[in-house]
């Protein structure tokens, strides 16, 4: 499935989830969509005494996922479900649930990989932290972190997609080399497997910027963001220093610097190009069927250094509940039998079309799929060095960083003066939200 249709990366889920700012999302340009999602899904029961609930989702490119919603809708005996599948790619979906949200009429369930602070502050969701009390436990602090604002939990984690670097057995044991523990190891594997018409590494035709520009500051051991949300954290020596490592690798010789496909889509990996790439959990299942079979392992993005620690972004998408919803307690009940109670819908969704990672920790280990082999080690990865951002981490702030690191790895200039201007442009930003 394509990048655009399950975000899966930092990258793509800050151009869609953001709302501050977007706000304009005018009504005129959800009603059309409204209109399309109205007759997109019908009942899946039709029971006159139980109260009846609207469930939206995004396309997924997955095959037999639109059949799967309506069989949990219709499973369902404690209300009459009607699930909406929003057609469209980009930012179709998150746009037509903006509009609903402020309009009259909201779907009472929904699913975004994140929300945003304003969202909040205008009363658009039902808190879940009712829901998920029991268990919050067992969910990873990376889970709920995105949906999560003033202590309280506003959506529940439906699937979590890693991001790591997968690389050829075959190639890297012909040239001696170990899986790389730091960012220098990187650079000097990345160089000795390039060969002929064979590069080390490919991160993508932006630079490895979309791919790392997060990733890299959290293989430092820091962070973007204060834990306050007071104050953006990346105009460190340490983050810059990371930065230039990304400028150094770029420049080493041993990376693929274009391809026909973006680094979400792993055919330049199994067509032979690269003895790298960086790429999603998704990918593996594709992987493993090309001629590149069970040659292949993954490790996550490396350390800086040795006071740095190895990273990956804890992406993916969770499930909410209308503040507006005339059935909120249905509602609520509703999410809970899907991604709290109910480990069979979970696992299904998760390894039954795509392939993803249950959030709740009791269910990623008891899946099957997920046992062995670089399904295990992408469940310990994720568990290991998942990172994710809060909701006030907005589209302004994620743009203001993602230019600062793209001059910093295509041209290579003073990183931690770039990072600075970014980092006051940024840091404005977060007061107004914390007003």
């Amino acid at each position: 499935m394509t990048q655009d249709q399950r975000f899966p990366t930092s990258f793509t889920r800050r151009r869609f989830l953001q709302y501050s700012g977007a706000a304009a999302g005018s009504a005129a340009l959800g009603s059309s969509f409204l209109a399309a999602c109205a007759s997109s899904g019908n009942p899946a029961s039709t029971n006159s005494s139980l109260p009846s609930l609207t469930q939206w989702y995004h396309q997924y490119g997955e095959a037999g996922t639109h059949e799967a919603v309506q069989k949990y809708a219709k499973q369902y005996t404690k209300a009459n479900v009607t699930v909406n599948w929003v057609p469209g790619t980009g930012n179709a979906y998150p746009d037509a649930v903006r509009a609903a949200l402020l309009g009259s009429k909201a779907p009472d369930v929904f699913e975004l990989p994140g929300i945003g602070v304003d969202q909040v502050k205008a009363g658009l969701l039902e808190p879940l932290d009712d829901l998920i009390a029991d268990v919050k436990s067992d969910f990873k602090p990376a889970s709920l972190a995105p949906f999560t604002v003033g202590g309280k939990v506003y959506g529940i984690k439906m699937i979590n997609d890693p991001t790591f670097i997968y690389y050829r057995k075959s190639m890297f044991q012909k040239a001696g080399l170990e899986v790389p523990k730091t960012i220098d190891d990187l650079i000097k594997a990345a160089k000795k497997l390039t060969s002929g018409n064979v590069k080390g590494i490919y991160l993508g035709p932006d630079s490895a910027v979309s791919a790392l520009y997060e990733i890299a500051a959290w293989s430092t051991g820091g962070d973007v963001l204060s834990a306050d949300n007071t104050k953006v954290t990346y105009n460190t020596e340490r983050i810059a220093a990371a930065y230039e490592k990304i400028y150094e690798l770029n420049t080493s010789g041993g990376v693929l610097p274009d391809a026909p496909t973006f680094w979400w889509d792993p055919s330049t990996f199994t067509q032979g190009l690269v003895a790298m790439q960086w790429c999603g959990l998704w990918a593996m299942p594709g992987i493993k069927k090309s001629a590149i079979g069970d040659d292949f392992g993954i490790f996550p993005y490396p350390a800086l250094d040795a006071q740095g620690t190895p990273a990956t972004v804890n992406g993916g998408w969770a499930e909410f509940v209308s503040a507006k919803s005339k059935n909120k307690q249905a509602a609520k009940d509703y999410v809970k039998s899907l991604w709290i109670t109910n480990t069979t819908v979970q696992t299904d969704w998760n390894v039954g079309y795509g392939f993803h990672i249950p959030p709740r920790i009791s269910a990623s280990a008891a899946a099957d799929k997920l046992k062995t082999g670089p399904a295990a080690d992408a469940v310990t990865i994720l568990n290991q060095y998942g990172h994710s951002l809060s909701p006030y981490w907005n589209a302004t702030i994620d743009l203001g960083l993602q230019n600062a690191v793209s001059s910093i790895a295509k041209s290579g200039k003073n990183a931690l003066s770039v990072l600075n201007q970014a980092a006051d442009k940024a840091n404005a930003e977060l007061a107004k939200l914390n007003s």
